[in-house]
C-alpha cells in the first residue's frame, strides 16, 4: 500500500476557517472514494488568538482540532510574519510534507508559503489572483507575494485569472475553481437559519409572530477604518443617520472596540454585554434610534443567520461581499477599492469608502426598495473544494 501524501493545510484567522473547512471535507471524501491517499495535517498558526475569534468558528464549522498549533499570537506585521515563518519551518523539517495549502491573504498565508517554497515544497494558494490594486493594504502585499511563489493558483473568478496572467504567471499554474467561501455558506445555510440568535436579540417577538423586524448589519475591522480617527468618525457620521431609519446591529471585532474607546466614540454606541437584549427596544425608544447596537463577536452560524434577513449589510470585509452577493443581500462596502470586483459587476455590492453622504444615500436607496439586483456568479456553486482536491490529487502526487 502506498504511503499517503502529506498535505499541510494552514489556518490562521477567522476568514481562513470558512475556507479550510470545505477543503478538509473534500479530502475526507476523496480518501473515502479512492482509498486513504492523502493525510491532511491541519496547522493553526494562532494569528487569531482570542477564543471568540477562533475556537467558536472551529466549533460552528465542524473543523477538527488542529494537529499542530503554533501559538504565534499578535504583533506587528513583521513580528507576526517572522514568528510564523520560524515555527512553521520547524514543522516542515519535522513532517517533510508533499504539499502546503494556504488560503486567503493574512500574514500567515504569506509566511507559510515563503517557508515552504524555500524548502522546495510545492505550495497551493486557494483564493489566488484577487487584486485591489491598493498596495497600502497589507493584504494586497500578501496576495501578490503568495501568488508569486505558489505552484498551484486556485482562483475564484475570471478576473483572478486575468490578473495572474498580466503578472506573468504561466497559465498552466492557474485553475479557475470558484469561491470556496461559498462552499461553507451553502453547507451551513440550513443550520444557520435554524439558529435562534434573532429571538435572543429581540428581532423576532413571540407576541408579534414570526415576522422579523427590519434591521441592518455592520462589520468593521480594517486598520484603515478603525485605526484612523478621521475615517472612523466619517463612517459613524453616516451610519448614525441610517440608524434613525433602521437599527444597526454591530458584532464588534476586538480591534474596533479598542479603537472606539481610544477615540472617545463610545456615545455613538449602545453596548450590550451578551446576546439577550430584551431591554433594548430598537424601534420605539428615541435615544436608541440614534445609536449603533454593539454586540460581542458572533460565531459563524449566528452571524450568517443575521445576514440572511438583513435589509442591508455594511462591511469592510472581503468575504462578506461575496456572501451577500450569493444571498442577494444589498452590501455597502466601507472601502474605496475591492479585490472582488465581480461582486460589483454581477452582485449586490457598492463601494462608498468613508464618505458619510454616500453611506446615507446608498442605504436610503436600498431601504426605499431600490436595491441592486445581483446574480450569483456561475461557478459559485458550493463545489470549489472538490475541484481543488481533484486537481491536486492528479497533479501533486509523487
Amino acid at each position: 500500500m502506498k504511503t499517503p501524501l502529506k498535505w499541510v493545510v494552514v489556518a490562521a484567522a477567522r476568514p481562513n476557517f470558512m475556507k479550510i473547512a470545505p477543503l478538509l471535507r473534500a479530502v475526507k471524501q476523496h480518501n473515502r472514494e479512492n482509498g486513504h491517499l492523502v493525510q491532511p495535517i491541519l496547522v493553526h498558526t494562532g494569528q487569531h488568538y482570542d477564543a471568540s475569534m477562533s475556537d467558536a468558528f472551529f466549533r460552528d464549522l465542524d473543523i477538527p482540532d488542529p494537529d499542530v498549533h503554533l501559538n504565534v499570537g499578535s504583533g506587528t506585521h513583521a513580528e507576526q510574519t517572522g514568528r510564523v515563518m520560524i515555527e512553521f519551518e520547524k514543522l516542515l523539517f519535522q513532517e517533510t510534507p508533499d504539499l502546503v495549502i494556504v488560503v486567503g491573504d493574512v500574514n500567515s498565508t504569506l509566511a507559510c508559503a515563503l517557508s515552504a517554497v524555500k524548502l522546495h515544497i510545492p505550495v497551493a494558494h486557494v483564493e489566488a489572483g484577487l487584486r485591489s490594486f491598493d498596495r497600502k493594504m497589507p493584504e494586497e502585499i500578501n496576495r501578490l507575494l503568495t501568488d508569486a511563489v505558489s505552484d498551484y493558483l486556485f482562483t475564484p473568478s475570471p478576473d483572478g485569472d486575468e490578473n495572474l496572467v498580466k503578472e506573468g504567471v504561466p497559465r498552466e499554474k492557474i485553475f479557475l475553481v470558484g469561491d470556496i467561501m461559498i462552499d461553507s455558506l451553502f453547507y451551513h445555510l440550513g443550520k444557520a437559519k435554524a439558529n435562534n440568535v434573532k429571538s435572543r436579540l429581540s428581532l423576532i417577538s413571540e407576541e408579534e409572530g414570526p415576522e422579523c423586524k427590519p434591521y441592518s448589519l455592520l462589520t468593521l475591522h480594517r486598520p484603515s477604518n478603525v485605526d484612523d480617527r478621521k475615517a472612523l468618525s466619517r463612517i459613524l457620521e453616516g451610519l448614525l443617520k441610517v440608524a434613525e431609519r433602521v437599527p444597526i446591529i454591530f458584532p464588534c471585532h476586538p480591534r474596533a472596540r479598542k479603537q472606539i474607546a481610544a477615540f472617545g466614540f463610545d456615545k455613538a454606541f449602545q453596548f450590550h454585554q451578551g446576546l439577550s437584549l430584551s431591554d433594548a427596544d430598537y424601534y420605539d425608544r428615541g435615544d436608541l434610534k440614534r445609536k449603533i447596537h454593539c454586540l460581542p463577536p458572533l460565531g459563524y452560524l449566528e452571524f450568517l443567520n443575521l445576514m440572511v434577513d438583513a435589509k442591508v449589510v455594511f462591511t469592510d470585509s472581503g468575504g462578506i461581499q461575496e456572501e451577500t452577493t450569493v444571498l442577494g443581500i444589498p452590501c455597502i462596502t466601507l472601502r474605496d477599492s475591492t479585490e472582488r470586483p465581480i461582486t460589483i459587476a454581477q452582485g449586490t455590492n457598492v463601494l462608498v469608502h468613508n464618505d458619510p453622504e454616500k453611506i446615507v444615500r446608498e442605504a436610503l436607496r436600498i431601504l426605499d426598495g431600490n436595491a441592486p439586483k445581483g446574480i450569483c456568479p456561475e461557478i459559485w456553486d458550493g463545489k470549489t473544494a472538490q475541484r481543488i482536491v481533484k486537481i491536486l490529487s492528479s497533479k501533486a502526487g509523487r
